[in-house]
């Protein structure tokens, strides 16, 4: 992104402007966000953000402020705010420590393509640089996990620069912003002359031109192919393409699997998706990556957990890559034909120019391996017979109980993998997780903002203990809030994504994987949320229908096998189509 990271640019401005009105630079930025249709705002208050909070006492009628317990949890809300809501997450830190914390989140929305605006607080201009009481360098420090930052040190730079913040953080592939506000520019007067939202930047291209050629081109090898096969990601969906999509499938019957952030993009039971990618993807989509003819990307980056070895992915293939970021196409799988732009405009033009088609016969091979996989994994993880409880067969009877209909917020883990692959998802922004980064303690924060992002719905984090423990305190932020979420933790006593490594790569030598709990039915009555625990795999149909018709948010404590492992796996440094099954 060529975009400067210590200039405010020029910026095309379409309205007028109202009569000039003396404003401090802190009521300046409420009255931006009010106008950019923001309505919650997840933060933490400290001194050199506390104008800020002055100011937001007068607003509270308007803009509705979420108390959260650590900033990184602030940010992770708004995260989930963001994915489940399709408008850009708002959060407030402090100077130092409270800026510093959000930097995981940063990163975490910066690889995930996630939009948001955080703003911090800074010492006063005159002390930049003296190492001031809570003073850091949040340019330098965040510059590398955000897709733009700004420092602030005047007042009447506030509306330009809010304004940019949101259009950056927004258009193209989305991402996030950090905006760092000085004290003194908080508490400045300046003559207010209005705010209107950005929609130009002079040099910043947020979508590349659609170049009808490589359309042309991409629709002709799709036309005469053989066993083509179509991968997806979140694209489709910060793309609002969904119909698009579905419209682009069915014509051309070419079966789709989806990376862990796509999921959802279609339903998960269309009749042709056919499973999902990856590191512990389904067997079938793994394997045919290998023996595909044409092989058409959407909206994914062919992250490394997708593709294995990139000297042994899709040798055979012929590859279109639909992308709205020119720096993804060829940056680690060479295209054949680009397709650059927003997909939500270039899948239409790919749709008309493509025949009619029906892959039956192709399809019908995903068909196969998908039952070796149901015979070898699938079955004894969904339906076990005796013994402990699996994660598996949770999950399963969660979508008995959903319907399909809930949102599903996963930390990162072996539960994590489980989830993404057996959760049903009838809905778009459904599926919100931690992708690129990985961040154990995403869940439950992220839960929260999720349900501020999308009331109506049912959400469900599904969280293992390691990670639960590292953000347990943001069930004060429920508490406080009274917001309703439900907690489902898959206890297996391991940190189990690491085991299951160390198990089979490094002689079952457990290094400081068996991880201790506290009884956290308990720990979340201190937090006023009641809960069970439960390993009886009798009590596990009960408990869940507890849970999903409790009033308010609820804690559920699944026991579950400890040293299961999550199949299929592409062992690291070998090619997709080496997947183990056991």
């Amino acid at each position: 992104m060529d975009i400067a990271q210590q200039e405010i640019g020029e910026i095309t401005q379409t309205s007028v402007k109202s009569p000039a009105i003396e404003l401090s630079g802190s009521a300046a930025l409420l009255e931006a966000l009010i106008v950019e249709g923001v309505d919650t705002i997840f933060g933490y208050p400290g001194g050199a953000i506390m104008p800020i909070y002055d100011a937001l006492f007068d607003y509270k009628d308007k803009l509705n402020h979420i108390l959260v317990r650590h900033e990184q949890g602030g940010i992770h809300a708004g995260q989930g705010y963001a994915r489940t809501s399709g408008k850009v997450g708002v959060v407030f830190a402090t100077s130092g420590p409270g800026a510093t914390n959000l930097v995981t989140g940063l990163a975490d929305a910066q690889i995930d393509s996630t939009p948001l605006v955080c703003i911090t607080g800074q010492v006063f201009a005159h002390l930049l640089g003296t190492d001031a009481f809570q003073e850091t360098d949040v340019i330098n420090i965040t510059t590398p996990v955000t897709k733009w930052n700004y420092q602030v040190t005047d007042a009447n730079e506030i509306p330009e620069v809010i304004a940019k913040a949101f259009y950056i953080a927004r258009s193209g592939r989305p991402g996030p912003v950090l905006i760092d506000i000085t004290k003194n520019a908080q508490i400045q007067k300046f003559n207010f002359e209005g705010y209107t939202p950005c929609n130009h930047i002079r040099s910043y291209r947020p979508k590349p031109i659609v170049r009808p050629e490589y359309i042309k081109q991409a629709a002709d090898l799709i036309n005469s192919a053989k066993k083509p096969f179509i991968l997806f990601g979140q694209g489709v969906i910060l793309g609002s393409a969904e119909q698009e999509f579905k419209a682009f499938v069915e014509k051309s019957g070419i079966p789709a699997a989806w990376t862990v952030l796509g999921a959802g993009a279609i339903p998960t039971g269309h009749p042709l998706n056919v499973g999902m990618l990856g590191m512990h993807g389904n067997y079938g989509p793994n394997v045919l990556t290998n023996e595909c003819d044409v092989l058409i990307a959407i909206g994914m980056r062919f992250d490394d957990r997708v593709t294995g070895r990139l000297d042994k992915y899709a040798k055979q293939a012929k590859v279109v890559h639909l992308d709205i970021d020119p720096a993804e196409i060829d940056k680690n799988v060479k295209s054949t034909v680009p397709v650059w732009g927003d997909c939500k405009e270039t899948l239409p033009m790919l749709t008309e120019l493509i025949k009619s088609n029906d892959h039956s016969a192709w399809l019908a091979k995903f068909k196969e391996y998908e039952q070796e996989e149901i015979n070898q994994v699938i079955n004894a993880e969904l339906n076990p017979q005796s013994g402990e409880m699996t994660m598996g067969e949770v999950i399963k009877q969660l979508n008995d109980l959903t319907h399909g209909e809930a949102v599903i917020v996963t930390d990162v883990g072996q539960h994590q993998m489980v989830a993404c692959r057996y959760a049903q998802l009838n809905k778009t922004r459904s599926n919100v997780t931690s992708g690129g980064l990985g961040t154990m303690g995403f869940a439950l924060p992220a839960a929260i903002g999720a349900k501020f992002g999308a009331q109506e719905r049912t959400v469900v984090a599904v969280i293992g203990d390691g990670g639960f423990q590292m953000t347990l305190q943001e069930m004060g932020t429920i508490m406080q809030s009274g917001i309703d979420v439900k907690i489902l933790i898959l206890n297996n006593r391991f940190l189990g994504m690491v085991r299951q490594w160390q198990e089979l790569f490094n002689e079952r030598r457990y290094s400081f994987v068996d991880i201790q709990s506290p009884d956290f039915v308990m720990v979340a009555k201190g937090y006023g949320i009641d809960g069970k625990s439960i390993s009886d795999r009798a009590d596990l149909s009960g408990a869940l229908k507890e849970m999903l018709e409790h009033k308010g948010s609820y804690l559920l404590e699944v026991m579950v096998t400890k040293e299961n492992n999550v199949f299929p796996m592409v062992p690291q440094g070998c090619s997709v189509s080496e997947i183990r099954l056991k």
